[in-house]
C-alpha cells in the first residue's frame, strides 16, 4: 500500500471532456472481478488473454467476453503487444487506474483523516483535521461531508448537492461520467466494536454516545453514495492484505487507544457478530488501573498509561505480552505494527514487542521459532487506504471486503 500517483483532472460532466467514467454495471460477476483482479496484478506491464484464461481457467471465448465489456467499460485498455511464441504476438491488457475512486475516512476520536484512491488503490487526494468524536453525531457527520466533498471537489469535479449527494452524478448509472472518472463510494473506519454487516455502532470507549447509532445509514444519506463502515484495525488489515501482506497476520493499531486486524488465511476475520479484534480490553493485571472500558488492568489502558508517562519502553513490552497471547491462540505468521503511538517510536516498540515474543519462544520451545514482528507499511495513512479498500475490494473479487 501506502502507493501515491499524481492528482487528476478537475473537468466535471459530459460537456468537460473529462475521461469518461467506468460502467460498473459491467463488474456483474464473480469471474469479471477474478478478471480485474489480474489485470491489478499485472500493473502497467499488463497480461495477455491467453494469460488470463490460464490463470482464472475460464476458457478463451469467456476471456474475450469479460475483457470486451471491460475495455467498453473504460476499466481496461490495450497495454501494447508481446512477442508469442508462436503466431502473432498477442494484445496484452492493462487496468485503468483513473476510471473509477473510492474515498476512505479514517474517524478517529480526535483526528479526521480522508484519502480519495484510484483503483489500483493509488492515493490521489488527502485531507487531515482535528475532530471530537464526543461533539454529537450531527456536527461529526457534518464535519466528515464537508472534508469529503471538498476533497472530491479538487480530485474529480465533483462537489455534494447540498445534503443530497454528489452534485451532477446521480448514481453510477450506465455510462457514469465524471472529470476523473466513476466514484464507487465511501468506506469509513472508526474504532469499534461496531456491527460492520448493519453498519451500527456500539460503545465506542469513551464515547458511549454512539451506541446503537447508525452510521452506514445516517452517512450514506447525507452523501448520496454507497457507504461502508468497518472497524479502524479491519481496515488497516484489508489494506496491508490487499497490499502484499500474505498469510495469517495480526496488525495491532496503538493510537488514541488499542485494536486488533486480524487476517487469517488470506481472509480479514471479523467473527460471527463482527466483534473480533477487541484486543485492547484483555485483562492482563487484575488489581491494574481502571480501563474506560470499566475492567482494570486492560493491554490499552496499561500500554496508554505508560506512553503518557514517557516509557515507550514499558508500553512496548506490555504490548508484547499481549501480542504474545495472540500469536500464541492463533498462531500467526507475523505481527505488524501501527497507529500513531507506535508512529512516534517504531523501533522502540517493534524491539519491545519482539523481545517479550522471542522470550516466550524460548520457554515454550515453539516450533519454527518466533513469530516476526514489523512495523506495517502505510505509515498514519494506513487505516484510510485500508478504508477505500472496502469499496475497492468487491470490485476484484475481495469476499471479505
Amino acid at each position: 500500500m501506502n502507493r501515491t500517483r499524481p492528482g487528476t483532472g478537475t473537468g466535471s460532466g459530459a460537456g468537460s471532456g473529462g475521461a469518461v467514467g467506468a460502467n460498473l454495471g459491467a463488474v456483474r460477476s464473480h469471474n469479471t472481478a477474478l478478471v480485474l483482479g489480474l489485470l491489478r496484478e499485472a500493473g502497467a506491464e499488463g497480461v495477455s488473454r491467453l494469460e488470463l484464461a490460464e490463470r482464472t481457467g475460464l476458457t478463451p471465448q469467456a476471456v474475450s467476453k469479460i475483457t470486451a465489456r471491460l475495455r467498453e467499460a473504460g476499466l481496461a485498455a490495450e497495454a501494447g503487444r508481446r512477442a508469442s511464441t508462436g503466431g502473432k504476438p498477442r494484445t496484452v491488457l492493462r487496468l485503468v487506474p483513473e476510471a473509477g475512486h473510492a474515498v476512505g475516512v479514517h474517524l478517529d476520536r480526535d483526528e479526521l483523516r480522508v484519502v480519495l484512491a484510484d483503483l489500483d488503490g493509488a492515493v490521489v487526494g488527502e485531507r487531515r483535521t482535528g475532530l471530537d468524536l464526543g461533539a454529537g453525531a450531527e456536527t461529526v457527520l457534518g464535519m466528515v461531508a464537508g472534508v469529503v466533498d471538498g476533497l472530491v471537489r479538487d480530485g474529480l469535479g465533483l462537489g455534494l448537492g447540498g445534503l443530497g449527494g454528489f452534485g451532477g452524478f446521480g448514481g453510477f448509472g450506465e455510462k457514469g461520467r465524471a472529470g476523473g472518472g466513476t466514484l464507487l463510494g465511501v468506506g469509513v473506519a472508526l474504532p469499534g466494536p461496531l456491527d460492520h454487516a448493519r453498519g451500527v455502532l456500539h460503545r465506542v470507549t469513551g464515547f458511549p454516545e454512539w451506541d446503537g447509532f447508525p452510521l452506514r445509514e445516517a452517512l450514506g444519506q447525507r452523501l448520496g453514495v454507497p457507504v461502508v463502515v468497518d472497524k479502524d484495525t479491519n481496515a488497516a488489515a484489508l489494506g496491508l492484505s490487499v497490499g502484499g501482506e500474505g498469510g495469517s497476520f495480526a496488525y495491532l493499531h496503538l493510537g488514541t487507544g488499542l485494536g486488533a486486524g486480524l487476517v487469517i488465511g488470506g481472509r480479514v476475520h471479523r467473527g460471527a457478530r463482527t466483534g473480533a479484534g477487541e484486543f485492547g480490553h484483555q485483562v492482563i493485571q487484575l488489581d491494574g488501573p481502571l480501563c474506560e472500558c470499566g475492567n482494570r488492568g486492560c493491554v490499552e489502558v496499561l500500554c496508554l498509561t505508560a506512553v503518557g508517562r514517557g516509557e515507550p519502553g514499558e508500553a512496548a513490552r506490555v504490548l508484547g505480552v499481549g501480542a504474545a497471547n495472540l500469536a500464541g491462540l492463533l498462531d500467526i505468521d507475523v505481527v505488524l505494527l501501527g497507529g500513531r503511538t507506535i508512529a512516534r517510536a517504531p523501533e522502540v516498540f517493534a524491539a519491545g514487542v519482539r523481545e517479550v515474543l522471542e522470550a516466550r519462544s524460548r520457554r515454550e520451545g515453539v516450533l519454527g521459532g518466533t513469530v516476526p514482528v514489523r512495523v506495517a507499511a502505510g505509515g498514519e495513512r494506513v487505516v484510510a487506504e485500508g478504508a477505500a479498500q472496502l469499496l475497492l475490494g468487491p470490485l476484484f473479487g475481495r469476499g471479505d471486503a
